[in-house]
């Protein structure tokens, strides 16, 4: 059973110890599956595809907190190398060792756990807005770094161009969906 309290939305009580474990573990896995379901709504026009993933990523940190967020991306990982969940059906520990677009995968964890950190004690829009913005950083470090590598990219600019760049505009919109649903849903529950 969740507590609450007149000053905690029922929202934030699922980022704390505040829920019981067997609700934590059942939003552990519907932010896990919801990531596997977004992840098929792909768009290619470069080497990585634009999907919907990133969405719940971001969402997993602000509403479930550092460790439950990271932990939903973790177990998202670990059902993508048994299962086709992955953005482009793949699956399985060769596809996400070689695939160019693993370090998105290997960044989401991390990326959750940064905007749970950030947002711990955070209430308002902007700061939680804040918190993804950072989120999102983390996770394109680690996508481009990984492609570049990968991809046997010859200069950095090039990598950080298809790897982030190109991104920016449907990553802005995706920090401002997140931001608003996340201050929406903490007003209504």
């Amino acid at each position: 059973m969740i507590t609450h309290s007149s000053s905690t939305s029922r929202i934030d009580a699922l980022s704390s110890d505040q829920a019981s474990l067997l609700i934590q573990i059942l939003a552990i896995g519907l932010f896990a599956i919801a990531t596997a379901i977004g992840a098929q709504v792909r768009i290619y026009l470069w080497e990585v595809p634009i999907t919907l993933q990133t969405l719940f990523v971001y969402g997993s940190g602000l509403v479930l907190g550092a460790r439950n967020g990271s932990l939903s991306m973790v177990l998202y990982l670990c059902l993508g190398l048994f299962f086709p969940v992955y953005a482009g059906s793949g699956h399985g520990l060769t596809y996400l060792m070689s695939a160019t677009s693993a370090g998105y995968l290997f960044g989401m964890p991390l990326s959750a756990f940064v905007i749970g950190i950030i947002s711990r004690h955070t209430s308002g829009f902007f700061k939680g807005a804040f918190a993804v913005c950072v989120g999102s950083l983390v996770l394109f470090t680690c996508g481009v770094i990984w492609m570049h590598f990968v991809a046997m990219h010859t200069n950095w600019w090039y990598s950080i161009e298809v790897g982030w760049l190109r991104f920016i505009g449907f990553d802005i919109a995706k920090i401002l969906v997140v931001s608003l649903l996340y201050g929406g849903l903490r007003r209504w529950i």
